[in-house]
């Protein structure tokens, strides 16, 4: 295995991971650890090129680093990603990439993401003890999954207050992208609150199974970002907000799981200018990592401090969307503005 620096001056450490014996390669993204450690999960997914692979693990790393922060979270940002098919992956890869996890000597603490789960991240102990989201241990926080469609569902529920008046989802048409973990979660909570849903997903047996659950209405890959919704809650791939989408909305307001939703930062002003309603992604969904902060801190009462940490976040995300309303601005700019003021303060 060769673990390759990648020279980015946006990032403290970037690192590629190749072993062209088992058909390894990948990419290690530390942001920052302004304020801790760097965490973030690993990924694997069948990037169309190297270079594609790299961005999104820096696109995603710096995301965590801005959500640790939103979170009230000791924690860093970073992110690690894997090219080929989840479903193809080995144990021997997974090792391999564990021992350049470990080679970070703690500065960054990887755990589930897309493609993986738990039995993976306790594979990978076998080389590194900086991973965590595993499903048994003193510690143990198992899958992020509930805890991030949990949160969701907190800020699905502020937004709408803001947006509508208040937090009432009986009746209201949730679309909403992706099927997967969260997503199916998601649904469920959505489902439970009297919702309507329309669901995609490019898994259509997935889709099938969901709508038959929830008696929910459905719609193909493309079709759901011009649902007639109330709100769309991305919980696929990022950067699938951007200037042509944005324009064939069909929502009064946006909140969801993905990662990265805006392709750029002008998105949300275009967001704004359509007076569709934006919480910004890192704040939205920053359940998952605070599920999996429990144990990398090792904090013993885990239950008592994910439920703190949610509700602080929905009092954040509450206070962003108030002051960008104030501000008459996207509530992802101010989102981002607070957030820098954080760091440039610690670093100082």
């Amino acid at each position: 295995m060769r673990i390759t620096p990648v020279q980015t001056p946006s990032h403290e450490t970037v690192l590629r991971v190749h072993d062209a014996e088992i058909g390894l390669t990948g990419f290690i993204a530390v942001h920052s650890t302004h304020l801790g450690p760097a965490a973030g999960g690993l990924r694997m997914r069948p990037y169309a090129s190297e270079d594609a692979a790299l961005t999104d693990a820096l696109r995603l790393s710096r995301g965590m680093t801005y959500k640790n922060a939103a979170a009230g979270l000791p924690l860093g940002g970073g992110k690690a990603v894997i090219m080929g098919d989840a479903a193809q992956k080995t144990p021997a890869q997974l090792l391999s990439f564990a021992c350049a996890v470990q080679s970070l000597n703690g500065r960054y603490w990887t755990a589930e993401d897309m493609g993986m789960s738990p039995a993976d991240m306790e594979l990978m102990t076998q080389e590194t003890k900086y991973v965590a989201g595993l499903p048994n241990g003193s510690h143990a926080s198992g899958d992020p999954s509930p805890i991030t469609a949990r949160g969701i569902f907190n800020s699905i529920k502020t937004t709408t207050r803001h947006r509508f008046g208040n937090d009432d989802l009986t009746g209201r048409t949730v679309s909403v992208q992706g099927l997967g973990h969260v997503g199916g979660y998601l649904c469920q909570y959505l489902h439970d609150a009297g919702a309507k849903l329309i669901l995609a997903d490019l898994d259509q047996n997935r889709v099938q199974e969901m709508r038959k659950k929830l008696g929910a209405d459905v719609a193909t890959a493309d079709g759901i970002l011009t649902a007639n919704a109330d709100i769309f809650a991305p919980c696929a791939i990022g950067a699938i907000l951007n200037e042509e989408s944005i324009a064939a909305l069909n929502v009064a307001a946006v909140c969801g799981g993905a990662n990265n939703q805006l392709a750029t930062p002008e998105d949300g002003d275009r967001l704004h200018a359509r007076s569709v309603l934006y919480a910004p992604d890192f704040v939205a969904n920053a359940g998952g990592i605070i599920n999996v902060a429990t144990e990398i801190l090792e904090i013993d009462n885990r239950t008592a401090y994910v439920d703190e940490k949610l509700a602080t976040l929905d009092v954040t995300l509450d206070a962003m969307l108030t002051r960008a309303k104030q501000m008459n601005c996207s509530p992802d700019a101010v989102a981002t503005s607070i957030v820098d003021e954080m760091l440039a303060s610690k670093a100082a």
